[in-house]
């Protein structure tokens, strides 16, 4: 997961252009052959519905001028392969490709590579004299980890006793819900109702909204976020 030299400056140049703290969430997607699986009850598959909540995000962060200048987004999948697909962007220039489902379910991987983009943008961030919220990691998948995810949970622990992330699991049908468990010491895991990526997407965007209108500095302490209700199985 390194980054090319001209990458590397393109990101120097829209940090420089605009100076606003960022907001980063990295979402941490499964992209594994089970989610091209269509649920009983339901008339696309996970992966489909993925791909139109990403749209629904995109568009609502679009539609709030702070969240639009604030909220960094990225993305990293794990179907088969863990794969950057996306480097941290405002949605002004967020790129998000249209996923395609097959292979295992490196999960334990993928989190560490989250982790990992996670703790280089805020390098990047320092260095070029931006304020930041707490970092946001999203992970969703329909499965348990084909791979060890024994590091990835004593990292993704430690990052959050220390406040350096907030981490959010979020299954769907078929995930296994104990493993999930493991990956925030803060939070339980929630159940996505059905296929409901949109409404789960503009409750992100929606906490991305609230968290950019905050100051940095209590950001994650004192930020009231909005209920999941509408799209999580309580």
């Amino acid at each position: 997961m390194m980054k090319n030299k001209n990458f590397d400056d393109f990101q120097d140049i829209t940090l420089s252009l605009n100076p606003d703290p960022r907001c980063p969430c990295v979402l941490v997607l499964d992209t594994s052959g089970s989610m091209n699986e269509v649920r009983p009850g339901e008339s696309r598959s996970p992966v489909d519905a993925l791909n139109d909540g990403l749209d629904t995000l995109v568009s609502d962060l679009h539609s709030d001028p702070l969240a639009r200048r604030r909220a960094e987004i990225a993305c990293v999948t794990f179907g088969g392969d863990v794969k950057l697909v996306t480097e941290f962007a405002t949605v002004e220039d967020l790129e998000l490709p249209h996923l395609v489902a097959g292979g295992a379910t490196p999960m334990g991987e993928a989190v560490i590579a989250a982790l990992e983009l996670v703790e280089r943008r805020k390098v990047e961030y320092k260095n070029n004299g931006i304020s930041y919220y707490r970092p946001i990691i999203l992970l969703i998948t329909d499965g348990a980890a084909t791979d060890n995810i024994k590091q990835a949970v004593k990292l993704c622990q430690e990052a959050e006793s220390a406040k350096k992330v907030a981490i959010f699991p979020i299954g769907v049908a078929g995930a296994d819900m104990q493993q999930l468990s493991h990956f925030s010491g803060t939070k339980e895991p929630l159940m996505l109702s059905g296929v409901k990526f949109d409404e789960l997407f503009r409750w992100l965007s929606a906490s991305l909204s609230a968290v950019s209108a905050s100051n940095p500095a209590a950001a994650g302490d004192g930020v009231n976020i909005p209920s999941p209700q509408g799209w999580a199985v309580f």
